[in-house]
């Protein structure tokens, strides 16, 4: 029985950590910084280069999880989706948290300026500070502006993975950054509509909170047109093809349908499935510029 609690500790301990990192939402993260990379050339882009850029990008991102949680465990604590985090529990303490997000950061920082190049480095530190500093620290808890504000953080990993191969940020990279810009607030406002309460509770001035449901609501579907018009640049330039073109209208026209839903017959389901699809939707439009990329 000691032996296997001993084998068990260990393993037990990596999963708490490893909790930490969000790691559904650097998933994202990452998955949208390869396709930047892929985008970044006409070609194949260097095997080294994308391993490297996304084990550097990825580990960053999970440190700056990590900062989040820290910050924000009493929050956490008080909400029903995130009581159950490692911080709160209890199943790990600041101090080591705190050490592990240095070390992880610390680390994908080495990682991107030996292996990558020093742009992607700096840029993605810029990142870390401006979601785990900027964002978590002064914006959250000031104002319900935060997301906008802050998403420019969470827009980021696209750009960092184009400078990854390509050692610049082009105008392409930039309007990768825009798409997500622009995709962020009808994503995050949708969850802050069905978990209005809670973050009342926590004292958080999310739009629902302080503007309420019907404002909250009326920006989702103002956001959503922007970022359908937003989603059909790529087109526009010349940067994708017919496929992308299809699948944004496609994709777009369901988003509009759940933000306008939203606008005349509101429920908490319906903001819950408005804020799942995003997350497909986001994964889709991007597989769609990377299949287009490559379609001949």
């Amino acid at each position: 029985m000691t032996t296997v609690a001993l084998a068990h500790g260990p393993l037990r301990r990596a999963r708490h950590f490893l909790a930490l990192t969000k790691p559904r939402v650097v998933t994202l993260i990452v998955f949208t910084a390869v396709i930047g990379m892929f985008l970044a050339v006409p070609g194949w882009p260097p095997l080294g280069a994308v391993v490297f850029g996304t084990l550097g990008i990825a580990l960053v991102a999970g440190a700056a999880a990590a900062i989040n949680c820290l910050v924000e465990q009493k929050i956490d604590a008080t909400m029903a989706r995130t009581r159950g985090r490692p911080l709160p529990r209890g199943d790990v303490s600041s101090l080591h948290t705190l050490v592990f997000a240095g070390a992880v950061g610390g680390i994908g920082l080495a990682i991107l300026y030996a292996e990558v190049n020093a742009l992607t480095m700096w840029l993605t530190l810029a990142t870390f500070v401006g979601y785990a500093v900027i964002y978590t620290v002064l914006l959250k808890p000031a104002t319900p502006q935060n997301i906008v504000i802050g998403g420019a953080s969470g827009a980021m990993p696209p750009v960092l993975g184009w400078a990854a191969i390509a050692n610049d940020v082009a105008p392409e990279a930039l309007l990768l950054f825009l798409i997500i810009f622009v995709w962020t607030p009808p994503h995050f406002w949708a969850l802050a509509l069905y978990r209005s309460k809670e973050y009342a509770k926590a004292g958080l001035p999310m739009l629902p909170v302080t503007h309420g449901s019907e404002y909250t609501r009326l920006q989702i579907g103002l956001y959503t047109a922007a970022l359908f018009a937003v989603t059909l640049l790529p087109f526009a330039i010349r940067m994708s093809g017919v496929l992308y073109l299809v699948a944004a209208l496609a994709l777009g026209a369901i988003f509009m349908g759940y933000a306008v839903a939203l606008n005349v017959r509101y429920s908490d389901a319906l903001a819950r499935r408005m804020f799942r699809y995003s997350i497909v939707y986001l994964a889709a439009l991007f597989s769609a510029l990377l299949l287009d990329h490559y379609w001949k």
